[in-house]
């Protein structure tokens, strides 16, 4: 659990990158329109919650720059009798000062006029703002018919003296370096998402959907983690459909003696497991099967040991390449170096955090201990049937990186002993 004293060091290294005279305002959302009568279910924006840890929506972050003075409000909806008949308990002034750290927490309903005193100069607190800092993600939805672009459009109308500045990169780029807690909250997301892999190696044999594994993956690590739900839409993919890189429908009937591909990932407090492995639905690996995952092992193995910080994601893509053309060479899978790209098709890592490909996180950014990104080779080749790929998910050391996920089976011999024991 991310403490309040983390929360305020966040909101600190934002208030150190900001310009003198200056407000912040950072918005939870609201849901998206679903249909005629219905929304999708409230993701709260990630970095709202990073610099918070409120998960309420209409709530709203103002952080306020002058004079060397640094002030904090939360604005939180007001207490409705009736809507907490409808949807359950709402946050009270008392519950966001305990998570986030804030002292000031006001109703939602005193942001406008306090955020216009700041900028018209008219409060007997601070001195005229000249910059106005936002989160300017197009998808970032804060009313019915609002996103926080239109608000920052009606903002240079209503203030032209005003500097709008988007402080997405600030904190996009604070998040991807993981504190000790961050990093408990993943193993603990990793933990629930082990169990699940356990329960669909459990059930996975021909003749069974993919939707039916796919199902109780979703049970298991919800049953686990108090139904904090998957990082992702899992992709459960057998045979043929392994070689589609995000197969979208788990549909199929799963035949005999083909392979399993699993990708996916449970949460913890918003921190996202990302994991993929491939199994034998008949228990064990038929010669060619064999060969193509050792190649596809080995080459995660080979990853994980070459990752350290100071390198980049594109040169861990390089390291890939060659890897995987180099076996398949041997192995007489492909005649030329080239022809590696026809079966593989897709980098071989992202950083990992409160989004699955973390928000920030670019191919030529040099790592840094702290980060977490996956671990993710694999061939594709549809002609024979065959998917495979296996995903870690690695946190970045001082000098190489640390497997969070090692728990999760993938050697030949384990997988098989599984299969073997199982009930």
């Amino acid at each position: 659990m991310i403490s309040a004293n983390e929360f305020q060091a966040r909101r600190n290294k934002v208030f150190d990158e900001m310009d003198e005279d200056s407000v912040l305002i950072l918005y939870a959302g609201v849901a998206k329109k679903l249909s005629a009568d219905e929304t999708f279910p409230f993701e709260v924006n990630r970095n709202f919650y990073y610099l918070t840890g409120v998960e309420q929506e209409g709530s709203i972050l103002m952080l306020v720059l002058t004079d060397g003075l640094r002030k904090e409000y939360l604005f939180i909806p007001p207490f409705d009798a009736l809507k907490e008949k409808w949807y359950g308990k709402r946050l009270i002034a008392e519950d966001a000062k305990a998570i986030s750290g804030i002292r000031n927490v006001l109703y939602e309903g005193a942001f406008q006029s306090r955020l216009d005193s700041l900028l018209s100069g008219s409060s007997s607190d601070y001195g005229a703002m000249k910059t106005v800092y936002m989160d300017l993600d197009k998808e970032n939805k804060i009313a019915e018919e609002t996103m926080t672009v239109d608000a920052a459009k009606s903002l240079e109308l209503a203030y032209p003296d005003i500097t709008i500045k988007d402080i997405y990169p600030v904190i996009v780029r604070h998040r991807l370096v993981k504190s000790p807690a961050e990093v408990a909250e993943f193993e603990k997301a990793i933990e629930h998402t082990r169990l699940g892999i356990q329960s669909v190696m459990s059930y996975a044999r021909a003749g069974v959907y993919e939707y039916e594994l796919a199902d109780i993956f979703l049970r298991v690590i919800n049953d686990d983690s108090g139904y904090q739900g998957l990082s992702f839409n899992t992709i459960m993919a057998a045979g043929r459909n392994a070689a589609i890189l995000h197969y979208p429908k788990p549909l199929s009937q799963i035949g005999p003696n083909t392979l399993l591909l699993m990708d996916l990932g449970a949460k913890h407090g918003y921190y996202c497991a990302d994991i993929s492995r491939t199994i034998p639905v008949a228990g064990k690996f038929d010669d060619y099967q064999r060969t193509l995952y050792t190649i596809v092992l080995g080459c995660n193995k080979a990853v994980a040991s070459f990752a350290k910080p100071g390198l980049t994601i594109a040169q861990l893509q390089e390291f890939t390449k060659e890897y995987l053309a180099a076996r398949c060479l041997e192995k007489g899978i492909i005649e030329k170096k080239e022809d590696i790209n026809k079966y593989y098709f897709h980098g071989v890592s992202h950083h990992i955090g409160l989004d699955t490909h973390d928000a920030g996180g670019r191919k030529d950014i040099p790592l840094e201990p702290g980060m977490i990104i996956s671990d993710e080779p694999g061939l594709y080749i549809a002609e024979k049937n065959i998917g495979i790929r296996i995903e870690d998910d690695l946190l970045i050391t001082e000098d190489g990186c640390r497997v969070l996920s090692e728990s999760i089976i993938k050697e030949i011999e384990d997988i098989e002993a599984f299969y073997r024991n199982r009930k």
